[in-house]
């Protein structure tokens, strides 16, 4: 027996088992706050909990330790060991390969063709032991504090964009002027060349005056270019009833004179 085929069977079951152990990090964000916080889990206990449960399940964290409880996660997603995320909708614990357009999840798709479309590999939402990393979101928040997740308060660097969003965080009527709320978010930076400057989120589908304006001459243009087709198809209708008037009368005198023609031939004989 060869003493080295034994000591890298040895060495090769170490390996697998080392790569079979339960670790699994967890990235706990919590929205209220704007903190983010890592746990790393190796007890298998623990995370019995998260095993069979799908991307937007709602889980206690009285399993995680008794400082979590009264808390709720939501399941956000997550990444396996060989980093391919999870994809909601995909009703398996594997990883699949799906034909995956452009600009969807888990394809960027630069470059690509219009219309064009790819295998790519992806991991099923539900949760199981392959899953290194699952990223979760505080729902409801328990009586004890945690540290870095609700102690204190971080600002958003960047603001919504879009108006309805902005109002719907200042809890803005439909009358209010959302321009003068998003000064909130309003930043000041030197430049390259050592001016001070100020930048704030552009406001995206804002209705303003000017808009509306445009956008009905934009409608009483459209309304035009039909009223003048519907005319010119009214107009081109008449023109081609007269027309085909016109050949009827000439068909019917060119029979005419022919049997007044041929009557005026069998006379004459």
């Amino acid at each position: 027996r060869d003493p080295r085929r034994g000591a890298l069977l040895t060495a090769t079951g170490s390996r697998r088992a080392s790569g079979s152990s339960c670790n699994m990090k967890l990235n706990i964000a919590n929205p209220a706050t704007g903190q983010q916080k890592k746990l790393e889990i190796t007890d298998e206990s623990k995370l019995r909990v998260f095993y069979d449960k799908r991307i937007a399940a709602e889980i206690p964290g009285e399993a995680l330790g008794d400082e979590y409880k009264g808390y709720i996660f939501k399941v956000m997603g997550g990444n396996d060991k060989q980093g391919f995320g999870m994809r909601q909708g995909v009703l398996t614990a594997q990883r699949v390969f799906l034909l995956m357009s452009p600009k969807t999840q888990g394809m960027r798709g630069h470059g690509r063709r219009k219309g064009e479309r790819r295998r790519k590999a992806c991991r099923g939402c539900i949760i199981s032991q392959d899953i290194a990393v699952l990223n979760l979101m505080i729902v409801k928040q328990g009586d004890a504090a945690l540290p870095g997740l609700t102690d204190e308060e971080k600002p958003r660097l960047r603001g919504p964009k879009r108006a309805s969003k902005i109002r719907k965080l200042f809890a803005l009527a439909k009358d209010d002027d959302v321009r003068k709320y998003v000064n909130t978010y309003r930043r000041e930076f030197e430049s390259a060349t050592g001016k001070k400057k100020s930048k704030a989120p552009k406001i995206q589908r804002l209705i303003t005056a000017d808009r509306l304006r445009r956008k009905k001459i934009e409608k009483n243009e459209h309304a035009a270019k039909i009223a003048k087709s519907k005319a010119e198809a009214a107009e081109y209708q008449k023109l081609l009833s007269m027309r085909l008037k016109e050949a009827r009368e000439r068909r019917s005198e060119s029979l005419a004179k022919r049997r007044a023609s041929s009557l005026a031939k069998k006379e004459a004989k």
